[in-house]
């Protein structure tokens, strides 16, 4: 009785989580243990309905190796005629006490953080995302960013 108690809640869970009404795409890419400053991470979008609005998020997973409080990130929106916008993005990592932001329950955390807001995506074909993280009065970035071990994109209907 119980492991069937245990299955039946398994179920409900996984189906719970499935149903994502909003999302339009989301995908992840790995970024080992440490994302190199020269390591830019591209996603491939599907093609959009021109006429919705639609909310982007920049995703990130975390471990507890991640040694700054902030993040700073350059993404870059690339259409088909070589056209490309960019954007230089700052996101807060931590708490004032060092302790991760983002959901998860051990020391790896996710991070949804908000990129652009009702926004038509004409056009747009490929997303670029970069670190541009630097120590304090230093002008080269950190070569390698510690903690940072996946990369996602996300977008989602405005409705």
């Amino acid at each position: 009785m119980r492991i069937k108690n245990s299955v039946v809640l398994i179920l409900v869970v996984i189906l719970f989580f499935s149903c994502d009404k909003k999302r339009v795409f989301d995908e992840y890419k790995s970024v080992g243990s440490a994302w190199n400053k020269d390591s830019i991470v591209t996603f491939s979008l599907p093609q959009l309905d021109s006429t919705k609005q639609y909310n982007l998020f920049v995703n990130l997973r975390d471990n507890n190796n991640y040694p700054f409080n902030n993040l700073f990130l350059i993404v870059s929106m690339e259409k088909p005629n070589g056209f490309i916008k960019v954007d230089t993005l700052e996101y807060q990592m931590a708490n004032p006490d060092g302790s991760l932001l983002g959901d998860g329950f051990s020391d790896i955390k996710e991070s949804k953080l908000f990129y652009k807001e009702k926004i038509k995506l004409e056009g747009i074909t490929k997303i670029h995302i970069k670190q541009a993280v630097r120590e304090n009065g230093k002008i080269p970035g950190v070569k390698t960013l510690d903690g940072i071990t996946e990369v996602g994109f996300r977008i989602e209907k405005t409705e």
